[in-house]
């Protein structure tokens, strides 16, 4: 009797088990696998950049850096499945949650982060220096997207348009204040990607857009004429810099002067690692995070640049597919703005490394030595795996 009680209570955790490990395999069977190739390949093609760009920084110790982006590529991947297996569904319930979270922490690095470099962007937790405002890019395309999705046609309403940016603007000036001028336009960007995707009307995006053009003018021109400086003078110089590199080349214009000799001497198959004069011997600045293409390119010339930028552009076409599949508005909505903002990241980036985009310390996607930034990458593509795996044909064929 006592055997056949305790089989009798166990068949039903038997099924359980089984079930979950059925929904985990058609979970499995259902991944856009290409998209998981080319993000793998990504990945591994920018630990063995970073491997040759990191190789003289610390004397002695030439793997330092690489195995430290191990780490983090390692604790990326762990967010990638766990957002994997989190229904999108969940994040659109908890979407106010997610927005004041996201919102304190911002406000919590301006006032208790300690300043680095003049800026308060990391929080120290001993072993690891947390960067809110990377991780804050996804959960700042979460709760926008909950919150347009759960209007429906009324997004082309100007009340809900001008609702939505006076949410977005928030977070965005309180990055801007830390401060972070260049992930401000990540989520400036974000928040420009959801309100598209969203099928916002023209007229209203036109205007958004004329708005930010006559502020940016007024931030860099017209507010400093009059006496008002809303930029710090390093960041005004870095911005408008790139309009003319030779105005200063041992001064404000030295890091992209430096950046335009390292991709030019690269030529098409690169100096090689110990051939690389601009990375090695460091007259590159910051030439393992802002600078990581730079570096690539002279290593590695064009062809070493071309490699990854194809495979960017592998993970962007994948990822825009994801979008003309999602299941509902929300996922469309979420899945096209990770999309736009990993563009934005790549296209800024590589211009300001050419001198054909202002300075602005964007990272370098998957590439860039930074933990913070690897793993929101990361966590970003899980989410959109999940969007994937749980769009329309794909539910029904599981």
């Amino acid at each position: 009797m006592i055997a056949v009680n305790y089989a009798a209570t166990r068949a039903p955790d038997s099924r359980a088990r089984a079930a979950a490990g059925a929904g985990v395999l058609g979970l499995l069977r259902r991944l856009d696998w290409i998209l998981l190739a080319a993000l793998a390949a990504v990945v591994a093609y920018g630990l063995w950049a970073i491997s040759g760009i990191t190789r003289y920084a610390i004397p002695g110790d030439s793997d330092y850096f690489v195995l430290r982006q191990a780490v983090f590529v390692t604790a990326g991947v762990a967010g990638l499945v766990g957002a994997l297996l989190v229904d999108p569904a969940l994040y659109r319930r908890y979407k106010r949650p997610i927005y004041l979270g996201t919102t304190g922490l911002m406000l919590l690095v301006i006032l208790v982060a300690g300043a680095t470099r003049g800026s308060r962007r990391w929080i120290d937790v001993g072993f690891f220096q947390f960067q809110p405002s990377e991780f804050g890019k996804l959960f700042f395309v979460l709760a926008l997207a909950g919150f347009l999705a759960d209007r429906g046609k009324r997004v082309t309403d100007s009340r809900t348009v001008f609702e939505a940016v006076g949410l977005g603007f928030v977070p965005i000036l309180l990055v801007f204040v830390q401060p972070d001028f260049g992930t401000a336009l990540v989520y400036a960007a974000a928040l420009a990607a959801v309100l598209f995707v969203a099928c916002a009307r023209w007229l209203h995006l036109a205007v958004l857009a004329a708005v930010a053009v006559v502020g940016a003018a007024a931030i860099l021109w017209f507010l400093p004429a009059a006496g008002i400086q809303v930029l710090k003078p390093y960041q005004a110089d870095r911005l408008t810099a790139f309009a003319d590199p030779g105005r200063d080349p041992g001064g404000t214009t030295y890091n992209v002067n430096q950046s335009i000799t390292a991709v030019g001497a690269g030529g098409l198959r690169g100096r090689g690692v110990d051939g690389a004069t601009q990375t090695n011997l460091a007259y590159l600045p910051e030439h393992a995070t802002d600078f990581a293409f730079a570096s690539l390119a002279e290593q590695r010339g064009f062809a070493g640049v071309g490699i990854l930028l194809c495979l960017y552009l592998l993970v962007l076409w994948r990822g825009i597919r994801i979008v003309s599949v999602a299941r509902d508005a929300f996922c469309a909505i979420v899945a096209g703005a990770i999309v736009f903002a990993l563009l934005f990241q790549i296209f800024v980036n590589v211009g300001m490394t050419m001198g054909i985009a202002p300075i602005t310390g964007i990272p370098l996607p998957f590439v860039s030595v930074g933990g913070s930034s690897m793993i929101s990458n990361l966590l970003a593509m899980g989410v959109l795996q999940a969007i994937h795996a749980r769009g329309r044909g794909n539910a029904r064929r599981s």
